[in-house]
């Protein structure tokens, strides 16, 4: 793997997808066996710039860092010079000049990282940018799933919910289609992409018809912060039509998982109980495996980082 950066997904070939998904395993089952520190990072410094607020991708990212062995800095983007006026091009190159190693970034505007990649000397991470991606959610996603269903291929999965402002959905449409998964995407036609028809997925605004059958079950939140219009009638409104409950979730295969990339609403996108099953919901392995795949994704990034400054050498 050739990867500088890690932005997106549609960058990354099936075999890349499967290499990180491969050394997060190693990771997942290192965590569990209480062995939880390593020296691939030692040295290293990384900066984590979250321009929105996170609890999960910031914790596991900084967990991550840190059983690497990387020096982790948080940076309070809310008490930055940005709220004083300077550029994130400044701020990028401010950052450049004290030398990190790897920059894990949320903002909230699509192609943000994209251009902060362009700018700095490091290895940089896309933790979510606007309505873009968030590849390391679509990679712990399909790590869960690997390890639930023993494979990653050929499933039935629905992606149901706030389809139209989610990154997470739109970085998921692109790992799962490229590893030959048949995708459904289920919710109100207000929540759906103008672009819909371009990702190759079928299109159900009926839950009990879109979850029929299904191997996977993932559900999003409602992306509030960025709806700008009245998208749906109500919240009781969407949970009576689009809400996972029991008695939706039984059109699913019987042994079909449930998922949700969190922080979730419960009694709006997803029935309590439904989210507490151990039989059926994998929601707490997302979070374990989010930890073992930005492990990995580091890990990787910055083997390459090495190999290519040592052939720059020579």
């Amino acid at each position: 793997m050739q990867l500088q950066h890690l932005l997106g997904i549609e960058p990354l070939h099936p075999h890349n997808i499967t290499a990180i998904l491969d050394l997060a395993d190693h990771y997942a089952d290192q965590n569990r066996s209480g062995v939880r520190k390593s020296d691939a990072l030692a040295g290293c410094t990384q900066i984590n710039m979250f321009f929105e607020n996170s609890t999960r991708t910031q914790a596991s990212f900084e967990i991550a860092g840190k059983r690497l062995g990387a020096d982790v800095m948080n940076m309070a983007m809310q008490a930055s010079s940005i709220k004083k006026g300077e550029t994130l091009i400044d701020t990028a190159l401010t950052l450049n000049a004290m030398h990190p190693d790897l920059l894990v970034v949320r903002h909230p505007h699509s192609g943000a990282v994209d251009l902060l990649a362009q700018k700095v000397n490091c290895a940089v991470l896309n933790a979510g940018d606007g309505r873009h991606e968030h590849p390391t959610q679509a990679l712990l996603d399909a790590l869960t799933i690997r390890r639930s269903k023993g494979r990653l291929h050929r499933l039935n999965i629905a992606i149901c919910g706030d389809i139209a402002h989610s990154r997470v959905a739109r970085s998921n449409l692109i790992l799962l289609g490229k590893m030959e998964n048949r995708i459904r995407l289920v919710g109100p036609e207000t929540l759906m992409p103008a672009e819909i028809g371009a990702f190759g997925a079928e299109v159900f605004h009926d839950m009990e018809e879109g979850l029929k059958d299904v191997d996977v079950v993932m559900m999003l939140r409602l992306q509030r912060e960025r709806m700008d219009g009245g998208f749906i009638p109500s919240e009781r409104e969407y949970y009576h039509r689009y809400g996972l409950n029991a008695e939706k979730l039984s059109h699913a295969k019987p042994d079909a998982i449930v998922m949700h990339p969190g922080p979730m609403n419960r009694g709006v996108e997803i029935d309590g109980e439904i989210a507490d099953d151990l039989n059926r919901s994998v929601i707490q392995e997302q979070v374990e495996m989010g930890v073992s795949v930005r492990m990995a994704a580091m890990d990787i990034l910055m083997r390459n980082r090495r190999q290519a400054a040592t052939e720059a050498k020579l």
